[in-house]
């Protein structure tokens, strides 16, 4: 074999198995993406059951029902749709109703969401870039104060 077919061999294999490198990374990234819903999303597009999602927006005034440590459940709405939310573990302590939320878990047969995490607006100005786009694509969105491009992260 001459050095130029064996040095073409060795590209054509280095190639390959650059494909293959690639593409099993991209198919463990996909796995583990976890993409954003709002309430109207999921009840016009819901996602495949147990498919771990994050859903936001803000806590329906009067929803909360539960103890504070133990198991809680709430509505999530995007003031258009809402959704019911079942959480069991410590709720960060600024959660609150009418406050900005996202939820990290799976959505059930029942229509329900499981919540595996809680994450809770930090202060009075800050507002998860999701839950922003999501209440300005449902046209709810009021503070023109508060944009996604400058919210504190």
């Amino acid at each position: 074999m001459t050095p130029k077919k064996q040095r073409l061999i060795f590209l054509l294999v280095g190639l390959l198995l650059l494909s293959v490198a690639v593409s099993l990374v991209l198919s463990a990234f996909r796995d583990n993406l976890v993409f954003f819903y709002s309430p109207t999303d999921i009840k016009t597009n819901p996602p495949a059951l147990e498919k771990a999602v994050r859903i936001g927006g803000l806590v329906e005034a009067g929803s909360i029902q539960g103890v504070r440590g133990k198991h809680i459940t709430f509505f999530v709405t995007d003031l258009r749709n809402k959704i019911a939310v079942s959480y069991e573990g410590e709720i960060p302590s600024l959660f609150r109703e009418g406050q900005g939320v996202v939820a990290e878990g799976h959505l059930q047969a029942d229509n329900q969401f499981k919540a595996t995490r809680v994450l809770a607006k930090h202060d009075e100005k800050y507002m998860p870039p999701e839950v922003v786009k999501a209440l300005k694509a449902s046209g709810q969105w009021k503070d023109d104060k508060i944009t996604p491009d400058k919210v504190t992260k």
